[in-house]
């Protein structure tokens, strides 16, 4: 929240010499009028009720809404009032005017005083320059706007100096004023100034009451003034009114990729996290939809000056969000407090969700019985214990078999067997380590998940001293019972990237041991077995094809439908092993990012795409973009942001950009988009691709910097459905108006090409203009048949390649 950079008293001493000024220019203004007959009092009351109304038409000379100064346009009545009444008696009814319209609507003395000063101020300037220039002998409509320019001058000044030294207003993203719109508001009030006065000597030349045309002259161009605040005010409606839906579509969007995500856990930890992020969401939504210079969530509702509506965080914790602005930005309205209600109650639905979910979920993944995770929440726990995992960090699974238990319950009841199952749960979870994961996967199931191991010798250790814990005797009822475990224990020094094989071998393991006992084996003794797993051979076919820079690529083309021309192309990756092969791209990748070389496939891509599209350029100027496939979280500087950066700058006649995969954007955070920025700034490109696949939403068109939007072809499948061609026509408007290219990918045939067209997409991708190609096929089509966006069917393959359209570097699923 902004602050007074100056003390408070030093604050009150503005405001009274501001006061001062108000007060001593009224006082004047009354006691020139002493004496006056009865029309110059009419004349001034009708100046003192134009000025108000006046004063309601304000424009903003900075970028930024209600974070900038202001300048009302009260200043227009001094010329008509100037040829009734004397200079102070114009000076003060606009003075009064301003006093009593910003008192009514900001019910605060000291902005209305601080107003009224400010006006008195100008006011007074304007008079000097109208009496100065009417002496030097200039006709009195440039006289009239030459004070004019001079009132709006001074008053931005004054206002200038108070928002840098009194009231500096924080988290300031553009200057305080754009000099074009100060330039434009001096202009325009020498106009309308001028313009007042032309008007008024030409009706008073033919006027046969002259108070009554300076009055009708006076509310003549009041009305005019009001006519175009009702303009903006439909202007500035329809910004709410699209800043509301934007704002309550990223707040519902939240709760939605919380549970697709996985996001809804029961733990504090997880409902903070979630908690600060729809208050995040709705911050933002506020400042866009209202226009305010802070907002924030406190225990007590709004001060003066500020509005406030009360959030529910949670069953016991209600709160306001609070939103104020700048003392002269502009008074709240009802709208204003309408739309605060509003967001506050679609940020109380997004967090009712994530905790309404969240206790779902935790009955969901529970074991009644025992209070352990189930096998749903096991699968879902080892797979990003995985996935999260450092290449070379071991872990194992144990999985765990009573035997005999169908006998226990024969022989003791149904009671005694669910007391032993929760005793035997106890026991695990004492044994273990706090990483470690215990659940009951079945009847007389469970696992164990070891993490961070250095070596199987220390998974064993540790499985041993489960299994000596499990198998102390225990009472059930009157009767003492030791049980018998069988545990099979599989060890994964590596990343896998099928975690289910490990599962299944600790399965193999433990069944091993029963098949034993069965065969004649120790019928009463527990053991382990730990079993053979080994991670499988691709991963050492895809780490050394990375190591060794193996890689290569294919090149798909993308086409302006507007010139029929290729401007760029997408470096897709391929490998063919010597033994197995091809490999699919999506299996590259996929282990790829299991392996922990997803940046060194990144880099590589790069590198050689970049070089690729070099050669394009010698051959067809007109190929000037490379698009490689990045994820969001890579573009960091720590990972790949700070080589992308560098390898753009050695090619600075090609675009290089970045495609984020839309599911990689679920989780963006304000440091990717603050380097998303920064790339931006730099001449790269930022794409946001797949957009309208199954998990897409709104937000990650609000969340995201972006340069370019790419259609997934789920979106164009159909385009005789006029719903597919009403979606992409409202995304392409959404696109004109954020100021962003739009790629459709999938296009096959000239129709769909027709269909495009007509809705006004500029530019198309697919197999209608070419499958991924080598970078010879590539390079011999470009000199060829130059940059013809497509070329003879006989000359190219007419159907897809292994992979194709595949990124080089998309999330694994």
């Amino acid at each position: 929240m902004g602050g007074y950079r100056v003390s408070e008293g030093v604050r009150r001493v503005i405001i009274a010499l501001f006061a001062t000024i108000a007060g001593v220019v009224v006082v004047s203004a009354i006691l020139s009028l002493t004496g006056q007959p009865g029309s110059a009092w009419w004349v001034a009351a009708t100046g003192v009720f134009c000025a108000a109304a006046l004063n309601v038409c304000w424009v903003r000379l900075g970028p930024e809404r209600h974070r900038s100064p202001v300048v009302s346009l009260p200043i227009l009545v001094l010329p008509v009032l100037y040829t009734v009444v004397s200079p102070l008696a114009a000076a003060g009814a606009i003075v009064l005017g301003v006093l009593l319209i910003v008192l009514v609507r900001s019910r605060r003395v000291d902005v209305a005083l601080y107003s009224a000063g400010l006006a008195g101020t100008g006011s007074a300037a304007a008079v000097a320059v109208l009496a100065g220039a009417t002496a030097f002998g200039l006709p009195s409509y440039l006289a009239a706007g030459c004070a004019g320019a001079a009132y709006v001058a001074l008053v931005a000044i004054i206002e200038y100096l108070r928002m840098v030294l009194v009231r500096p207003i924080a988290n300031r993203t553009g200057p305080l004023i754009a000099p074009a719109r100060l330039a434009l508001m001096v202009l325009g009030c020498a106009l309308l100034s001028a313009l007042v006065v032309v008007f008024h000597d030409a009706g008073l030349a033919v006027s046969r009451d002259p108070i009554v045309f300076v009055i009708a002259t006076l509310l003549a161009f009041t009305l005019a003034g009001v006519g175009i605040k009702l303009i903006g005010r439909v202007v500035t409606m329809r910004s709410r009114l699209t800043g509301l839906i934007t704002g309550a579509a990223a707040l519902g969007a939240a709760g939605r990729e919380d549970i697709s995500a996985g996001r809804v856990q029961s733990g504090p930890e997880d409902d903070a996290e979630a908690t600060s992020r729809v208050l995040a969401l709705l911050h933002e939504a506020v400042r866009t939809t209202i226009g305010v210079e802070y907002v924030a969530v406190r225990d007590h509702a709004a001060r003066v000056g500020e509005i406030s509506a009360p959030i529910l965080l949670s069953e016991s914790d209600t709160r306001f969000v609070v939103a104020g602005r700048e003392p002269m930005g502009g008074v709240f309205t009802t709208d204003d407090r309408s739309a605060l209600n509003a967001l506050a109650r679609a940020a109380e639905l997004a967090m009712s969700a994530h905790y309404n979910i969240g206790g779902l979920t935790a009955r969901a993944n529970t074991d009644p019985l025992t209070g352990l995770p189930n096998y749903r929440a096991f699968q879902t726990a080892l797979a990003n214990i995985n996935d999260h995992r450092d290449y070379s960090e071991a872990l194992a699974v144990l999985f765990l078999d009573l035997d005999d238990f169908k006998r226990l319950n024969d022989r003791h009841g149904h009671q005694s067997g669910d007391d032993l199952l929760r005793e035997l749960g106890r026991r695990l979870r004492m044994v273990v380590r706090p990483s470690d994961v215990v659940a009951r996967v079945g009847g007389d199931e469970f696992v164990v998940i070891l993490t961070h191991l250095a070596s199987l010798g220390e998974a064993k250790e540790i499985a041993e001293r489960i299994l000596e814990t499990s198998v102390q005797p225990l009472t059930l009822g009157s009767s003492s019972y030791t049980p018998t475990l069988s545990i099979g224990l599989a060890y994964s020094a590596h990343r896998e990237t099928d975690v289910s094989q490990l599962v299944q071998d600790a399965d193999r393991a433990m069944l091993a041991i029963k098949k034993s006992r069965r065969r004649g084996g120790p019928a009463n003794e527990s053991s382990i077995n730990i079993s053979s797993h080994r991670s499988s051979q691709i991963n050492d076919i895809i780490a050394h094809a990375i190591d060794e820079d193996l890689l290569e690529l294919a090149f798909q083309p993308i086409v302006s439908l507007v010139t029929g021309q290729i401007w760029a192309f997408e470096a897709l990756v391929r490998y063919n092993d010597p033994v197995l092969g091809p490999l699919s791209p999506p299996s590259i990748v996929e282990k790829a990012k299991g392996l922990g070389r997803m940046d060194a496939l990144t880099r590589q891509v790069a590198v050689k795409a970049m070089a690729a599209a070099a050669d394009f350029r010698l051959v067809e100027p007109r190929v000037t973009c490379m698009a490689i496939n990045v994820e969001a979280g890579q573009i960091v500087p720590d990972r790949v942001g700070t080589f992308m950066e560098d390898l753009a700058g050695r090619y600075p006649g090609i675009s290089l950009c970045l495609e984020l995969n839309e599911r990689s954007v679920a989780r963006v955070t304000p440091a990717i988009r603050s380097q998303a920025d920064r790339l931006r700034d730099l001449g790269l490109l930022i794409a946001l691709d797949d957009y309208g696949s199954q998990d897409s939403s709104v937000d990650a068109l609000v969340r995201m910097p972006m340069d370019i939007l790419k259609i997934d072809r789920s979106l164009v499948d159909d385009l005789d459905d006029i719903r597919q061609r009403e979606v992409l026509t409202a995304l392409q408007g959404f696109g004109d108006n954020l100021e962003y290219s739009m790629i459709v990918e999938g296009v096959e045939n000239e129709a769909m090409v027709r269909h495009l067209a007509a809705i006004g997409i500029r530019s198309a991708q697919g197999f209608h203009y070419g499958v991924p190609e080598s970078f010879e096929k590539t390079l011999s089509r470009l000199e060829r048949y130059g940059a013809a966006a497509v070329v003879p069917a006989g000359d190219l393959p007419i159907g897809p390649t292994v992979g194709a359209e595949t990124p080089a570097a998309a999330p694994a699923t």
